[in-house]
């Protein structure tokens, strides 16, 4: 393990003080330890954030809910709250990784790293979430780039991530069997005026698809998913999965998916 400073902070604007050079803000560091002992990646300072108290927990309303940046998988996946508004959103959380995973990582944590197979930017694209920064608030799809890349500026602050309720939702992983990250994921949310598809794992970054949007928009059934040819021009290709098979999961999952809802 490389030297780095380590630093707590009281509340959200002293953890952006804080942040200078190769400082970085550290929550459940589910990610970025593994990545410093590796040396992926090396920090003068790392800013603990999980001693803010007001980012985390989960608060609803009748249009939404909002979560705090720094509230685990296992919090999400065992709320009450959550599993009577958004119900997908907390098996999601139930399926990432394993139990130690979901008892340390965060959901701030999970899109500020932008991982090309990850669980929650799905969510957060198909449920057209906003997700609050200490600067601004940015809508899900402006907010994921490309690989691990997202609109984030230097020493902005993910505080948390508001998820519009849908009328029906659901999300269908075919997870890697070791480490349970996506191979594909399909999360699909039909809401009063449009329906929005979200897939991971199957590019560099998760995305909107747009061909399952137009179809299941005029006709909300898994047999209407047959029809549509889903191009693997520029999906991953690795010892998984080729980018043809991930093509074929993707129909594969949003059948299920939509089945679900």
């Amino acid at each position: 393990m490389t030297n780095f400073n380590f630093k707590n902070a009281k509340n959200s604007k002293e953890a952006t003080k804080l942040i200078s050079g190769r400082a970085t803000f550290l929550a459940g560091g589910m990610t970025l330890l593994p990545a410093i002992k590796l040396r992926l990646a090396s920090y003068s300072d790392l800013i603990n954030i999980k001693k803010i108290k007001n980012l985390s927990g989960v608060k609803v309303s009748s249009k939404s809910i909002k979560i705090g940046a720094t509230t685990t998988h296992a919090t999400v996946s065992s709320s009450k709250k959550v599993g009577k508004s958004i119900p997908s959103l907390a098996l999601l959380a139930e399926g990432i990784g394993d139990p130690q995973v979901r008892n340390r990582g965060t959901l701030g944590g999970s899109i500020a790293n932008n991982d090309p197979a990850a669980d929650y930017p799905a969510a957060c694209l198909a449920l057209n979430s906003t997700i609050h920064t200490s600067k601004r608030k940015i809508p899900a799809d402006k907010f994921f780039k490309g690989m691990f890349d997202t609109d984030l500026k230097k020493g902005e602050l993910i505080e948390a991530v508001e998820f519009n309720v849908p009328e029906k939702s659901s999300y269908a992983k075919f997870p890697n069997p070791a480490s349970r990250y996506a191979i594909v994921g399909v999360y699909v949310a039909k809401f009063k005026n449009e329906v929005r598809v979200a897939i991971t794992g199957a590019a560099s970054c998760v995305f909107r698809s747009k061909e399952l949007e137009a179809t299941l928009s005029t006709n909300f059934t898994s047999s209407a998913i047959d029809s549509i040819n889903i191009k693997s021009d520029e999906f991953n290709e690795d010892i998984h999965a080729s980018g043809e098979y991930r093509a074929h999961i993707i129909k594969v999952m949003a059948k299920k998916a939509v089945s679900s809802c």
